[in-house]
């Protein structure tokens, strides 16, 4: 037994491959190899027999065990060399191509608008972009015979709904504000961006465009409010501390009052910029979103008592802020699918928008 271990373990030690090592191990280890043999000779044995002779087999085994379990590290650590050795990179050869995609601006806007409303306490809502007559409409003070109906080019639906209401694209986001009343309640404070539709194209209208609105219903609100929520927004996307705002008297049937904002303008280099006064020479004032406080009955249909309850609401088109802050002079082109302009105006994965690091990433 003493020569057939020594043998062995020669063999093991010289193994020259990790295969030719297993046929060795299952020749001493496996189920008919010598050493598994003398283990199982332990139970023909006396028991003065087996005192002597089990020390000695177990430590065969040991011996044998070991030795294999060094020889297999050799060889491992010997293949791994030469697969280093083999392996080479070349750092003459180009480096790899970049990734070509960009993220959309108008994308990157909404980005930029959920995290400045996040600061204020505003959570984002949404809802289906497929609508009924009632939540587009009638919830919002606008019944069937109502005129304001007629200032949205409506995309209907062939098909009613299982009440039979009419079925068309939302014409904005502002179906979303009765939801989240009708299942959250009140208090309430959301914006609700998304994708509308609208009959309409030209160079600053298109059949689908996005928007966000706005909303914040709670007790003891008023227009001072309203006023200071749109000046602290624009300041921060706009990244500019001389915003200034304007509120004119105008009509909206789902607010009473309604407020159009304007924002002032100066000229420089032949492109309007927003900030300034608005009235000094070279300024102006620039329509930007339409505003107001909630009509009484929108809060009741929203299923709130408006006797305890008030809120306002606010408007504006992202592609239009997207168009403002970034410098792009045509609506037509966010949709064209052109590789050169998305090249040009689209943003980093990496520009993700901070209030630490700034909203307005370089495009």
């Amino acid at each position: 037994m003493e020569q057939e271990q020594v043998n062995s373990i020669a063999q093991i030690e010289a193994a020259p491959t990790l295969e030719a090592l297993e046929e060795m191990r299952v020749k001493a280890l496996g189920k008919s190899g010598w050493v598994t043999a003398q283990l199982k000779s332990l139970g023909g044995m006396s028991d003065e027999e087996r005192k002597a002779q089990g020390p000695i087999i177990h430590a065969i085994r040991t011996t044998v065990t070991t030795a294999i379990e060094n020889r297999k590290a050799a060889l491992e650590d010997a293949a791994l060399e030469a697969k280093l050795a083999a392996e080479t990179i070349d750092l003459s050869l180009p480096a790899p191509e970049q990734p070509r995609g960009t993220i959309h601006p108008v994308s990157q806007v909404m980005d930029e608008l959920a995290e400045i409303f996040a600061d204020m306490g505003f959570s984002v809502a949404t809802g289906p972009e497929i609508e009924d007559d009632w939540h587009n409409f009638t919830a919002l003070n606008m019944p069937e015979s109502h005129p304001a109906r007629a200032m949205h080019d409506t995309f209907y639906f062939p098909d009613k709904d299982a009440e039979g209401r009419d079925m068309l694209l939302r014409t904005h986001t502002s179906p979303v504000q009765i939801r989240s009343m009708i299942s959250q309640g009140a208090p309430l404070r959301i914006i609700a961006p998304g994708r509308v539709y609208r009959s309409d194209s030209d160079a600053t209208h298109t059949p689908m465009f996005h928007q966000v609105e706005g909303l914040v219903i709670d007790k003891g609100i008023h227009l001072g409010h309203l006023k200071w929520t749109l000046e602290t927004f624009l300041k921060a996307f706009f990244e500019r501390e001389d915003i200034v705002l304007r509120l004119r008297p105008s009509y909206f049937p789902f607010t009473e009052p309604s407020v159009e904002v304007d924002v002032g303008f100066k000229l420089e280099g032949g492109r309007r910029v927003l900030g300034g006064s608005g009235d000094a020479p070279g300024h102006g004032w620039m329509e930007l979103l339409g505003s107001g406080m909630v009509n009484r009955k929108v809060i009741e249909y929203g299923g709130l008592d408006p006797d305890e309850w008030q809120g306002f609401a606010f408007g504006v088109g992202v592609d239009r802020l997207a168009m403002l802050k970034y410098g792009m002079d045509d609506l037509r082109a966010f949709f064209d699918g052109d590789v050169r302009w998305l090249q040009h105006y689209g943003f980093s994965p990496l520009d993700v928008p901070t209030l630490s690091a700034g909203v307005g990433a370089v495009a």
